[in-house]
């Protein structure tokens, strides 16, 4: 099992649009093969700014999302939202 940690921050003022786009994300990676479940969390007094935990199988699982037409297709709604690109950070558990 693997944690994808991805960071993004929104043009101000987008965040409802942004939240929107972001749900159907959600949406479609539920039925991604190897996904687990996720969680997107807004930081305390920064509206702007977002972190998704998303567990997948392994990340071969992960990679395959990544990059998915599905993915690409339903990002194109929330790259035009961002004022940075997304950071994407892979995370193991630790034994």
């Amino acid at each position: 099992m693997i944690k994808i940690i991805i960071e993004r921050r929104i043009m101000p003022g987008l965040e409802e649009e942004y939240e929107q786009a972001a749900r159907e994300a959600m949406r479609w990676s539920l039925g991604a093969r190897g996904f687990v479940g996720g969680e997107t969390l807004v930081e305390l007094g920064h509206s702007d700014r977002r972190l998704m935990i998303t567990k997948w199988r392994d990340m071969r699982a992960w990679k395959e999302w990544y990059r998915s037409e599905e993915r690409n297709r339903v990002m194109q709604r929330i790259w035009p939202l961002l004022t940075e690109e997304e950071i994407i950070r892979a995370y193991e558990p630790s034994y």
